[in-house]
């Protein structure tokens, strides 16, 4: 049990406000020597020791308050700053990196230690972008490109602190050991030439539809029967809308008998087919101006296939972890939903899209068979 919660503390606390640093040393000094204190004693004996200019004793004190307290903020922030008076910026970045932390864990930060937070953002800010420049000038010395190596360009922005660490997060179900990518190349899948010749047929097939009865209607609806945590804008709203051919592993006749060439095409595409569940075949309707917000999708064992059929000028974007890419007409883009994404159209026409999921090319067939059996028993089990 410490000895230094009363009078004498507060006497040496008393001394060292009003600049008396070789009397507060020494009330400090004689109540740690008089047996166990608690970190703000020896904090206060750092204090008066910086006063009367005895850096190394002050270092000292310091070590001895974050012995007994590591995450102290007030003693990383004194040390911090005591080693950048004492020109050891590097030793010094590190004690404000661990302020910073301490602080992001607090519901509020102390209002005497405010300013110190700012001073150690302030001074973590500029040794990051230092450090950000010192490698890129090496690298770029060395012959390095952005435009050659992105996948390399991402990690040294991450290592930079420019980008978070972007890995699958499904909402739903987890397959372990998949390679952690946000889109494939088209080139990677034999049937992809295939189904992007029939672009221009799929095209004509939609904006028959389109031009019909409304067969839009929102991709995200509200459920009653369900508790809804997401508080997405795109519920229930026009703005995403979907028309299916495919849903839920259930074929929408009504749609699909007016589509037959779209339905022939995607005849040899290796569709994630899991009864009462997927595939999910739908032409995805992104209104002017609107946005799909950051989400997760539920599985991480398929990929999502978009293929782009009306893409207005200056459209927009599609985000997948830290990789963004454009809709091009005819141009098939293959991503994995299981990772953070969003979309946007930022032009003055409807974006429509092909949506639909394949297995992961990884899985094996009997991986896919048991995955799909145990997504099965999964349904099943909720609705019982």
């Amino acid at each position: 049990m410490s000895n230094d919660s009363g009078q004498g503390l507060q006497e040496a606390l008393a001394a060292l406000r009003a600049g008396r640093a070789a009397e507060a040393e020494q009330r400090l000094q004689q109540l740690v020597e008089n047996g166990p204190v608690a970190a703000a004693t020896w904090l206060a004996l750092a204090f008066a020791r910086v006063n009367l200019e005895r850096p190394d004793d002050a270092l000292a004190a310091v070590d001895q308050a974050l012995a007994l307290e590591p995450r102290n903020i007030r003693a990383l922030l004194f040390k911090a700053d005591h080693l950048d008076r004492m020109d050891q910026p590097r030793i010094a970045l590190g004690f404000y990196q661990a302020a910073l932390r301490v602080a992001a864990g607090m519901q509020q930060v102390p209002p005497d230690v405010a300013q110190g937070v700012n001073r150690a953002r302030e001074v973590s800010d500029r040794w990051a972008a230092h450090y950000e420049n010192y490698l890129l000038e090496e690298m770029e010395a060395a012959g390095f490109t952005r435009r050659d190596n992105p996948r390399f360009a991402e990690s040294l922005d991450i290592a930079c602190g420019k980008l978070p660490v972007q890995l699958q997060q499904p909402t739903r179900y987890y397959f372990p050991g998949l390679p952690q990518r946000a889109f494939y190349e088209r080139s990677e899948f034999s049937w992809v030439a295939g189904l992007e010749a029939h672009t221009d047929a799929i095209r004509e097939e939609l904006l028959g539809l389109m031009s019909g009865p409304e067969q839009f209607e929102p991709y995200l609806e509200s459920d009653a029967n369900r508790p809804r945590l997401n508080t997405s804008r795109n519920f229930d709203s026009m703005d995403w809308s979907a028309c299916y051919l495919w849903r839920e592993g259930t074929l929408v006749e009504e749609v699909a008998s007016r589509c037959p060439r779209t339905m022939a095409a995607l005849a040899g595409v290796p569709l994630c087919l899991i009864p009462g569940q997927m595939p999910s075949v739908l032409f995805s309707k992104l209104a002017p101006g609107a946005r799909i917000e950051p989400h997760h999708g539920a599985v991480n064992s398929r990929l999502i296939c978009h293929l782009p059929l009306v893409v207005p000028q200056n459209c927009g974007e599609l985000r997948v972890g830290n990789d963004s890419r454009s809709w091009r007409e005819g141009e098939l883009l293959v991503f994995d939903d299981s990772m953070e994404h969003e979309a946007w159209n930022q032009s003055r026409e409807a974006r429509v899209v092909l949506l639909f999921d394949i297995w992961r090319p990884e899985l094996s067939d009997s991986e896919r068979h048991w995955v799909s059996t145990m997504l099965q028993a999964v349904k099943t089990y909720q609705a019982s």
